[in-house]
């Protein structure tokens, strides 16, 4: 059973002499993500005709990347800010199991929309007979359900392990890998089975988005509307160019460390913020804020706002008139 009391985050070991900008800048990426997606959490709660399953997916992909952001930013911007890099076995390892439940979801709800956007594309006519609310909230559900078990079961054996001494996880937040690093028993078998999890998360819903994509931009470049073809293919571009950032480095990280590749400590760490970071701040641009309605959505909110302070201050001026 596990031995250890608690663990220290080093964030970037090798760049201690950047720690001012380093947290500055971890700072700038949690606001950023926060009102990103807070502001989409919102437009979408309170406004009914967003009730429609793309929407209803990025919904779920919103709250999933401010959760994980939440979860692991503050601690590690409270090491640089106020030198407490301390967290304890429990909360280790409770960091261990969001990381790979919200981003273990983050990979199926991209599944999802690639889905929902094959459907769209491909079979417009048949849209609403094959995706609808209820199938899509039942989804997404069950992929809560899921990512949980896989996450659980990965926190639960990461638990297990013994520590002799070692308590230093170089990186940002409590990851399996920096957990097992530090176990002074034989880990291998745990460290295949867990590769082979990863895989399964990964590569799955990999496959299957690019099939769903390559169908699109298949259909798309078949069209003879050139407004329509430039837009969607913009569009199908955009969306690859974060599900690419999103799998690839993830992917990258777990054959290296399940083959022993060398990687820099800072290069690594750098690696894992690449990934997991920068898409929860993109992710509220690419795949909602450039959407129409979305974009009216929030105009209306802006004018009714400035029309209601202008109707107040017309009123304060009347009555002290």
């Amino acid at each position: 059973m596990a031995n250890q009391t608690g663990f220290i985050l080093l964030g970037f070991p090798g760049l201690e002499r950047f720690d001012i900008p380093i947290s500055i800048g971890l700072f700038l990426v949690y606001l950023v993500s926060f009102f990103a997606n807070g502001t989409v959490i919102a437009l979408i709660v309170c406004n009914r005709r967003l009730y429609q399953p793309m929407y209803v997916i990025i919904l779920n992909l919103a709250i999933s990347d401010l959760l994980f952001d939440t979860v692991t930013l503050p601690k590690i911007i409270a090491k640089y800010w106020f030198n407490d890099g301390s967290i304890s076995f429990a909360g280790c390892i409770f960091q261990v199991f969001c990381a790979h439940f919200l981003g273990s979801f983050d990979s199926y709800i991209f599944l999802l929309m690639a889905i929902d956007r094959y459907v769209a594309i491909c079979k417009p006519l048949r849209y609403f007979s094959i995706i609808n609310n209820r199938r899509t909230i039942l989804l997404c559900c069950f992929f809560w359900l899921l990512t949980a078990v896989i996450a659980l079961i990965i926190a639960l054996l990461d638990s297990s392990v013994s520590f002799c001494g070692k308590n230093t996880i170089r990186s940002c937040f409590c990851t399996n890998t920096g957990v097992l690093a530090l176990s002074c028993e034989d880990v291998t078998a745990l460290k295949r089975t867990i590769f082979g999890i990863a895989m399964f998360v990964l590569l799955l819903p990999l496959a299957f988005i690019l099939f769903s994509y390559g169908m699109i931009i298949k259909v798309v470049i078949s069209q003879n509307h050139s407004d329509g073809h430039r837009r969607a293919f913009y569009t199908c571009a955009t969306h690859l160019v974060i599900i690419g950032l999103y799998f690839v480095p993830r992917i990258f990280v777990y054959v290296a460390n399940q083959f022993q590749l060398i990687l820099d400590e800072d290069i690594n760490v750098l690696i894992l913020c690449l990934y997991t970071f920068v898409p929860h701040m993109a992710n509220p641009i690419i795949y909602c804020l450039r959407t129409k309605e979305i974009r009216r959505t929030f105009k209306n909110l802006i004018r009714r706002r400035i029309l209601s302070k202008t109707q107040h201050i017309s009123v304060i001026s009347t009555i002290a008139n």
